[in-house]
């Protein structure tokens, strides 16, 4: 399910945690923070984005582990 956002809206929603800005992951239906040493996504949910810090999953570890 693609992510349905306003791309005036996308421009302008940065990551509350660091503000860097975001990448649209459709297949995983997140906002994905485009700063490395951050790299939380956040879910989209019925085409809202929920940008709470504690919602956000961390996309390091997975890399981390699927590296080993």
């Amino acid at each position: 399910m693609a992510v349905n956002l306003d791309p005036d809206l996308l421009s302008i929603l940065v990551c509350p945690k660091c503000r860097s800005e975001f990448r649209v992951d459709d297949e995983a239906n997140e906002l994905v923070c485009t700063n490395t040493g951050c790299a939380l996504a956040y879910p989209v949910r019925d085409d809202i984005p929920v940008l709470l810090i504690d919602e956000a999953r961390d996309t390091r570890t997975e890399e981390t582990a699927s590296q080993a």
